[in-house]
């Protein structure tokens, strides 16, 4: 049953997006390389035992919960502008409509990623 563990948690992803699993999914597939069949996005799930991010994400939650909010880690690209922000996926709707009415604000960043002199 194990090996067929992964399958599962390609399917469970998949379907929060309303898709399903891409049989053969990856370099096997016929029809994407994505781990799903959704239209627009690109979903791709990884399994590891102990993911650095995932270390840091609990350690952000165990902080969080000291105050009583929703813990939300971001992850900045040294020399780029791309950030990765990561948050439980149960908390996901909750931290989006925190972003409502706000741009992305990557017209404000400066090739590294900073906001300059602020």
């Amino acid at each position: 049953m194990a090996s067929k563990r992964w399958k599962k948690i390609e399917n469970i992803f998949a379907q929060w997006f309303g898709s399903e699993r891409v049989p053969l999914s990856g370099g096997n597939s016929k029809i994407s390389r994505s781990d799903s069949m959704h239209p627009r996005l690109f979903l791709e799930v990884k399994q590891r035992q102990n993911p650095a991010v995932a270390n840091l994400f609990e350690n952000t939650a165990e902080l969080a919960k000291k105050e009583n909010k929703i813990p939300v880690l971001g992850i900045h690209k040294k020399g780029s502008r791309l950030w990765l922000i990561v948050c439980n996926v149960m908390d996901l709707k909750k931290v989006a409509s925190e972003m409502k009415g706000h741009s992305d604000g990557s017209d404000q960043l400066d090739k590294d990623g900073s906001r300059g002199k602020d």
